[in-house]
Protein backbone atom coordinates (compact mmCIF):
# COMPACT_ATOMS: atom_id res chain seq x y z
CA UNK A 1 0.00 0.00 0.00
CA UNK A 2 1.21 3.51 -0.83
CA UNK A 3 -0.07 6.29 1.42
CA UNK A 4 -0.36 9.47 -0.65
CA UNK A 5 -2.54 11.64 1.64
CA UNK A 6 -0.02 13.57 3.72
CA UNK A 7 -1.96 16.80 3.25
CA UNK A 8 -4.73 15.27 5.37
CA UNK A 9 -2.34 13.90 7.97
CA UNK A 10 1.35 13.05 7.87
CA UNK A 11 2.36 9.63 9.27
CA UNK A 12 3.77 10.04 12.80
CA UNK A 13 7.44 10.93 12.79
CA UNK A 14 9.60 8.47 14.79
CA UNK A 15 10.80 11.39 16.90
CA UNK A 16 7.19 12.17 17.83
CA UNK A 17 6.48 8.60 18.87
CA UNK A 18 9.59 8.47 21.06
CA UNK A 19 8.84 11.82 22.68
CA UNK A 20 5.21 10.91 23.29
CA UNK A 21 6.01 7.62 24.99
CA UNK A 22 8.68 9.23 27.16
CA UNK A 23 6.43 12.11 28.19
CA UNK A 24 3.53 9.81 29.03
CA UNK A 25 5.80 8.03 31.47
CA UNK A 26 7.55 11.00 33.04
CA UNK A 27 5.46 14.16 32.56
CA UNK A 28 1.86 13.23 33.31
CA UNK A 29 1.58 15.30 36.51
CA UNK A 30 -0.29 18.62 36.63
CA UNK A 31 2.07 21.33 35.30
CA UNK A 32 0.23 23.95 37.37
CA UNK A 33 1.35 22.43 40.71
CA UNK A 34 4.55 23.08 42.63
CA UNK A 35 5.86 19.65 43.59
CA UNK A 36 8.71 17.95 41.77
CA UNK A 37 6.77 15.81 39.29
CA UNK A 38 4.61 18.79 38.37
CA UNK A 39 7.65 20.97 37.83
CA UNK A 40 9.00 18.29 35.47
CA UNK A 41 5.80 18.53 33.44
CA UNK A 42 6.00 22.31 33.38
CA UNK A 43 9.60 22.24 32.23
CA UNK A 44 8.75 19.86 29.39
CA UNK A 45 5.77 21.99 28.33
CA UNK A 46 7.84 25.18 28.39
CA UNK A 47 10.62 23.50 26.41
CA UNK A 48 8.13 22.33 23.79
CA UNK A 49 6.74 25.86 23.48
CA UNK A 50 10.24 27.32 23.10
CA UNK A 51 11.20 24.74 20.47
CA UNK A 52 8.07 25.35 18.41
CA UNK A 53 8.49 29.11 18.74
CA UNK A 54 12.05 28.87 17.43
CA UNK A 55 10.87 27.01 14.32
CA UNK A 56 8.07 29.54 13.73
CA UNK A 57 10.37 32.53 14.17
CA UNK A 58 8.45 33.68 17.24
CA UNK A 59 9.04 34.26 20.94
CA UNK A 60 8.00 31.52 23.37
CA UNK A 61 5.51 33.83 25.07
CA UNK A 62 3.86 34.45 21.68
CA UNK A 63 3.08 30.75 21.18
CA UNK A 64 0.48 28.53 22.82
CA UNK A 65 -0.92 25.08 22.17
CA UNK A 66 -4.53 24.41 21.22
CA UNK A 67 -6.55 21.24 20.80
CA UNK A 68 -6.35 21.30 16.98
CA UNK A 69 -5.40 23.39 13.99
CA UNK A 70 -9.07 24.24 13.54
CA UNK A 71 -9.26 25.63 17.07
CA UNK A 72 -6.05 27.59 16.48
CA UNK A 73 -7.62 29.24 13.41
CA UNK A 74 -10.86 29.96 15.24
CA UNK A 75 -9.09 31.45 18.26
CA UNK A 76 -6.79 33.47 16.02
CA UNK A 77 -9.44 35.01 13.79
CA UNK A 78 -12.17 35.53 16.38
CA UNK A 79 -9.68 36.65 19.03
CA UNK A 80 -8.35 39.45 16.85
CA UNK A 81 -11.83 40.30 15.57
CA UNK A 82 -13.24 40.75 19.08
CA UNK A 83 -10.21 42.64 20.37
CA UNK A 84 -10.45 45.15 17.50
CA UNK A 85 -14.18 45.82 17.47
CA UNK A 86 -13.59 49.51 18.03
CA UNK A 87 -11.49 49.60 14.86
CA UNK A 88 -14.26 47.92 12.88
CA UNK A 89 -16.03 44.67 12.16
CA UNK A 90 -14.88 43.99 8.63
CA UNK A 91 -13.05 40.71 7.85
CA UNK A 92 -11.08 39.94 4.67
CA UNK A 93 -10.29 36.37 3.61
CA UNK A 94 -9.39 34.67 0.36
CA UNK A 95 -12.04 32.60 -1.36
CA UNK A 96 -9.86 29.47 -1.18
CA UNK A 97 -9.21 29.42 2.56
CA UNK A 98 -9.68 26.21 4.51
CA UNK A 99 -13.23 25.65 5.72
CA UNK A 100 -12.12 26.31 9.30
CA UNK A 101 -11.23 29.89 8.32
CA UNK A 102 -14.45 30.42 6.38
CA UNK A 103 -16.55 29.05 9.24
CA UNK A 104 -14.75 31.36 11.71
CA UNK A 105 -15.40 34.29 9.38
CA UNK A 106 -19.08 33.35 9.28
CA UNK A 107 -19.09 33.31 13.09
CA UNK A 108 -17.70 36.85 13.04
CA UNK A 109 -20.41 37.78 10.56
CA UNK A 110 -23.05 36.40 12.95
CA UNK A 111 -21.66 38.78 15.60
CA UNK A 112 -22.30 41.78 13.38
CA UNK A 113 -19.26 41.54 11.15
CA UNK A 114 -18.99 41.88 7.38
CA UNK A 115 -16.87 39.47 5.32
CA UNK A 116 -15.14 40.17 2.01
CA UNK A 117 -13.82 37.17 0.06
CA UNK A 118 -10.98 37.91 -2.35
CA UNK A 119 -10.90 35.80 -5.52
CA UNK A 120 -7.97 33.91 -6.99
CA UNK A 121 -6.47 33.18 -10.40
CA UNK A 122 -7.00 29.92 -12.26
CA UNK A 123 -3.90 28.57 -10.47
CA UNK A 124 -5.44 29.39 -7.08
CA UNK A 125 -3.17 32.33 -6.27
CA UNK A 126 -4.32 35.59 -4.74
CA UNK A 127 -3.43 38.88 -6.43
CA UNK A 128 -1.76 41.00 -3.68
CA UNK A 129 -3.14 44.20 -5.23
CA UNK A 130 -6.68 42.83 -5.19
CA UNK A 131 -6.29 41.72 -1.58
CA UNK A 132 -4.92 45.15 -0.63
CA UNK A 133 -7.87 46.83 -2.36
CA UNK A 134 -10.27 44.84 -0.17
CA UNK A 135 -8.81 46.31 3.04
CA UNK A 136 -10.80 49.19 4.54
CA UNK A 137 -10.42 51.59 7.47
CA UNK A 138 -12.88 49.42 9.41
CA UNK A 139 -11.14 46.09 8.66
CA UNK A 140 -10.55 44.30 11.95
CA UNK A 141 -8.58 41.30 10.66
CA UNK A 142 -7.46 39.70 7.40
CA UNK A 143 -6.60 36.06 6.80
CA UNK A 144 -4.55 34.40 4.07
CA UNK A 145 -3.30 30.81 3.96
CA UNK A 146 0.40 30.21 3.41
CA UNK A 147 -0.42 27.53 0.83
CA UNK A 148 -3.61 25.91 -0.38
CA UNK A 149 -4.58 22.57 1.11
CA UNK A 150 -6.21 21.22 -2.07
CA UNK A 151 -3.96 22.28 -4.95
CA UNK A 152 -0.71 23.25 -3.19
CA UNK A 153 -0.48 26.81 -4.50
CA UNK A 154 1.74 29.00 -2.31
CA UNK A 155 0.22 32.41 -1.61
CA UNK A 156 2.03 35.78 -1.74
CA UNK A 157 1.81 36.21 2.02
CA UNK A 158 4.67 38.67 2.42
CA UNK A 159 3.28 41.06 -0.21
CA UNK A 160 -0.17 40.86 1.38
CA UNK A 161 1.37 41.31 4.83
CA UNK A 162 3.07 44.51 3.67
CA UNK A 163 -0.29 45.87 2.47
CA UNK A 164 -1.93 44.89 5.76
CA UNK A 165 0.83 46.53 7.74
CA UNK A 166 0.43 49.77 5.77
CA UNK A 167 -3.33 49.67 6.39
CA UNK A 168 -2.88 48.87 10.09
CA UNK A 169 -4.69 45.52 9.76
CA UNK A 170 -3.46 42.36 11.56
CA UNK A 171 -2.91 39.39 9.23
CA UNK A 172 -3.67 35.84 10.38
CA UNK A 173 -1.85 33.17 8.35
CA UNK A 174 -3.14 29.60 8.26
CA UNK A 175 0.19 27.81 7.83
CA UNK A 176 -1.08 24.27 8.43
CA UNK A 177 0.19 22.96 5.09
CA UNK A 178 3.55 24.76 5.22
CA UNK A 179 4.97 24.27 8.72
CA UNK A 180 7.68 21.61 8.58
CA UNK A 181 7.56 21.41 4.77
CA UNK A 182 8.73 24.80 3.46
CA UNK A 183 10.15 28.06 4.82
CA UNK A 184 7.50 30.17 6.53
CA UNK A 185 6.67 33.62 5.17
CA UNK A 186 7.25 36.69 7.32
CA UNK A 187 5.06 39.66 8.14
CA UNK A 188 2.22 37.85 9.89
CA UNK A 189 0.51 39.08 13.04
CA UNK A 190 -0.90 35.68 14.01
CA UNK A 191 -0.17 32.21 12.64
CA UNK A 192 -1.94 28.87 13.06
CA UNK A 193 -0.81 25.30 12.48
CA UNK A 194 -1.66 21.68 13.20
CA UNK A 195 0.84 19.15 14.57
CA UNK A 196 -0.49 16.10 12.74
CA UNK A 197 0.25 17.85 9.44
CA UNK A 198 4.01 17.78 10.18
CA UNK A 199 4.17 14.31 11.76
CA UNK A 200 3.18 15.17 15.30
CA UNK A 201 0.14 13.79 17.13
CA UNK A 202 -3.44 14.64 16.28
CA UNK A 203 -5.20 16.81 18.84
CA UNK A 204 -2.43 19.41 19.06
CA UNK A 205 -2.63 22.77 17.32
CA UNK A 206 -0.42 25.83 17.56
CA UNK A 207 -1.34 29.51 17.56
CA UNK A 208 1.24 32.29 17.61
CA UNK A 209 0.19 35.88 18.24
CA UNK A 210 2.82 38.59 17.87
CA UNK A 211 3.37 40.99 20.73
CA UNK A 212 1.60 44.22 19.94
CA UNK A 213 -1.26 42.47 18.14
CA UNK A 214 -4.53 43.06 19.92
CA UNK A 215 -6.11 39.71 20.74
CA UNK A 216 -8.66 38.51 23.26
CA UNK A 217 -9.69 34.90 23.66
CA UNK A 218 -13.26 34.28 22.49
CA UNK A 219 -13.49 31.42 25.00
CA UNK A 220 -14.53 31.76 28.66
CA UNK A 221 -11.70 32.74 30.99
CA UNK A 222 -9.69 30.00 32.64
CA UNK A 223 -6.71 30.04 34.96
CA UNK A 224 -4.88 27.59 32.73
CA UNK A 225 -3.24 28.12 29.36
CA UNK A 226 -2.14 31.65 30.26
CA UNK A 227 -5.77 32.66 29.93
CA UNK A 228 -5.81 31.70 26.28
CA UNK A 229 -6.82 28.03 25.95
CA UNK A 230 -8.80 26.61 28.88
CA UNK A 231 -8.29 23.15 30.31
CA UNK A 232 -5.54 20.78 31.39
CA UNK A 233 -2.54 21.09 29.09
CA UNK A 234 -1.64 18.16 26.82
CA UNK A 235 2.00 18.03 27.89
CA UNK A 236 2.84 14.78 26.12
CA UNK A 237 1.18 15.92 22.91
CA UNK A 238 3.04 19.23 22.98
CA UNK A 239 6.36 17.45 23.56
CA UNK A 240 5.72 15.07 20.67
CA UNK A 241 4.65 17.92 18.39
CA UNK A 242 7.82 19.85 19.17
CA UNK A 243 10.03 16.80 18.64
CA UNK A 244 8.46 16.11 15.26
CA UNK A 245 8.84 19.73 14.18
CA UNK A 246 12.50 19.84 15.18
CA UNK A 247 13.14 16.66 13.20
CA UNK A 248 11.21 17.89 10.17
CA UNK A 249 13.11 21.18 10.20
CA UNK A 250 16.41 19.29 10.10
CA UNK A 251 15.23 17.17 7.16
CA UNK A 252 13.26 19.82 5.32
CA UNK A 253 15.70 21.09 2.71
CA UNK A 254 16.80 17.69 1.39
CA UNK A 255 13.45 15.90 1.68
CA UNK A 256 11.43 18.75 0.20
CA UNK A 257 13.72 18.88 -2.82
CA UNK A 258 13.41 15.12 -3.31
CA UNK A 259 9.61 15.11 -3.02
CA UNK A 260 9.35 18.16 -5.28
CA UNK A 261 11.16 16.26 -8.03
CA UNK A 262 8.68 13.38 -7.68
CA UNK A 263 5.77 15.82 -7.87
CA UNK A 264 7.28 17.39 -10.99
CA UNK A 265 7.28 13.94 -12.56
CA UNK A 266 3.62 13.39 -11.71
CA UNK A 267 2.70 16.83 -13.07
CA UNK A 268 4.44 16.04 -16.36
CA UNK A 269 3.54 12.37 -16.82
CA UNK A 270 -0.14 12.21 -15.87
CA UNK A 271 -1.37 14.50 -18.71
CA UNK A 272 1.09 12.82 -21.08
CA UNK A 273 -0.25 9.34 -20.29
CA UNK A 274 -3.94 10.11 -19.69
CA UNK A 275 -6.00 12.15 -22.17
CA UNK A 276 -8.43 14.85 -21.02
CA UNK A 277 -6.67 15.60 -17.74
CA UNK A 278 -6.18 18.98 -16.10
CA UNK A 279 -3.31 19.42 -13.61
CA UNK A 280 -4.27 22.12 -11.14
CA UNK A 281 -2.42 24.60 -8.96
CA UNK A 282 0.52 26.87 -9.64
CA UNK A 283 3.39 24.94 -11.31
CA UNK A 284 6.05 27.20 -9.76
CA UNK A 285 4.63 28.70 -6.56
CA UNK A 286 3.65 25.39 -4.98
CA UNK A 287 4.20 23.09 -2.05
CA UNK A 288 6.92 20.48 -2.62
CA UNK A 289 4.82 17.41 -1.88
CA UNK A 290 1.36 18.04 -3.35
CA UNK A 291 -0.18 17.78 -6.80
CA UNK A 292 -3.83 17.72 -7.86
CA UNK A 293 -5.33 16.70 -11.19
CA UNK A 294 -8.84 16.22 -12.56
CA UNK A 295 -9.95 13.65 -15.12
CA UNK A 296 -12.83 14.43 -17.44
CA UNK A 297 -15.58 11.83 -17.88
CA UNK A 298 -14.73 10.07 -14.61
CA UNK A 299 -16.63 9.94 -11.32
CA UNK A 300 -14.25 11.15 -8.62
CA UNK A 301 -15.49 8.84 -5.90
CA UNK A 302 -15.18 5.81 -8.19
CA UNK A 303 -11.67 6.89 -9.17
CA UNK A 304 -10.52 7.09 -5.56
CA UNK A 305 -12.09 3.71 -4.79
CA UNK A 306 -10.35 2.02 -7.72
CA UNK A 307 -6.99 3.58 -6.85
CA UNK A 308 -7.44 2.30 -3.30
CA UNK A 309 -7.99 -1.20 -4.67
CA UNK A 310 -4.75 -0.81 -6.60
CA UNK A 311 -2.94 0.06 -3.39
CA UNK A 312 -2.89 3.87 -3.51
CA UNK A 313 -4.47 5.86 -0.71
CA UNK A 314 -5.21 9.30 -2.12
CA UNK A 315 -7.86 11.93 -1.50
CA UNK A 316 -9.86 14.37 -3.57
CA UNK A 317 -10.20 18.11 -3.56
CA UNK A 318 -13.74 17.56 -4.72
CA UNK A 319 -16.39 16.66 -2.18
CA UNK A 320 -19.00 15.96 -4.85
CA UNK A 321 -20.28 12.73 -3.32
CA UNK A 322 -23.65 11.20 -2.69
CA UNK A 323 -23.65 12.65 0.84
CA UNK A 324 -23.04 16.32 -0.03
CA UNK A 325 -23.45 16.76 -3.80
CA UNK A 326 -21.30 19.87 -3.36
CA UNK A 327 -18.11 20.47 -5.36
CA UNK A 328 -14.98 21.84 -3.74
CA UNK A 329 -15.22 25.56 -2.98
CA UNK A 330 -11.50 25.86 -3.83
CA UNK A 331 -11.83 24.35 -7.29
CA UNK A 332 -14.97 26.37 -7.96
CA UNK A 333 -13.19 29.59 -6.98
CA UNK A 334 -10.36 28.72 -9.37
CA UNK A 335 -12.78 28.03 -12.21
CA UNK A 336 -11.31 24.59 -12.94
CA UNK A 337 -12.77 21.10 -13.32
CA UNK A 338 -14.43 20.08 -10.07
CA UNK A 339 -15.08 16.39 -10.76
CA UNK A 340 -12.82 13.39 -11.30
CA UNK A 341 -10.38 15.07 -8.92
CA UNK A 342 -7.35 13.38 -7.31
CA UNK A 343 -5.06 14.99 -4.74
CA UNK A 344 -1.70 13.29 -4.31
CA UNK A 345 0.32 14.46 -1.30
CA UNK A 346 3.54 12.58 -0.62
CA UNK A 347 4.68 11.95 2.96
CA UNK A 348 8.32 12.01 4.00
CA UNK A 349 10.22 8.97 2.81
CA UNK A 350 7.99 8.24 -0.20
CA UNK A 351 10.08 6.02 -2.51
CA UNK A 352 10.41 6.93 -6.17
CA UNK A 353 9.32 3.38 -7.05
CA UNK A 354 5.89 3.99 -5.51
CA UNK A 355 5.41 7.08 -7.68
CA UNK A 356 6.44 5.18 -10.80
CA UNK A 357 3.94 2.43 -10.05
CA UNK A 358 1.25 5.08 -9.53
CA UNK A 359 2.03 6.55 -12.94
CA UNK A 360 1.75 3.08 -14.47
CA UNK A 361 -1.57 2.31 -12.77
CA UNK A 362 -3.53 5.54 -13.27
CA UNK A 363 -4.00 5.32 -17.07
CA UNK A 364 -5.56 1.86 -16.84
CA UNK A 365 -7.85 2.82 -13.97
CA UNK A 366 -9.09 5.95 -15.72
CA UNK A 367 -9.55 4.08 -18.99
CA UNK A 368 -11.63 1.34 -17.36
CA UNK A 369 -13.84 3.86 -15.56
CA UNK A 370 -14.42 5.90 -18.70
CA UNK A 371 -15.35 2.77 -20.64
CA UNK A 372 -17.71 1.72 -17.89
CA UNK A 373 -19.36 5.15 -17.78
CA UNK A 374 -19.74 5.23 -21.55
CA UNK A 375 -21.37 1.83 -21.43
CA UNK A 376 -23.81 2.93 -18.75
CA UNK A 377 -24.50 6.31 -20.32
CA UNK A 378 -23.44 8.13 -17.12
CA UNK A 379 -21.28 11.27 -17.22
CA UNK A 380 -18.72 12.27 -14.59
Amino acid sequence: MAYFDAASTEPPHPSARDALIEALGSAWADPARLYGMARRSRMLLDRARADVAAELGARPDEVFFTTSGTQAVQLGLLGVFRARRRAGRHVVVSRVEHSSVLHAARAAEAEGGEVTEVGVSRTGRVDPAEFAAALRPDTAVACLQSANHEVGTVQPVEEVAAACREAGVPLLVDAAQTIGRAPLPGGWSALAGSAHKWGGPAGVGVLAVRKGTRWRSPLPEDERGYGRVPGFENVAGAAAAAAALRARAAEMAAESARLSALVDRIRAEIPARVPDVEVQGDPVHRLPHLVTFSCLYVNGEALLTELDREGFQVSSGSSCTASTLQPSHVLEAMGVITHGNVRVSLPRGTPAEAVERFLDVVPGVVGRLRESMRGSGVSG
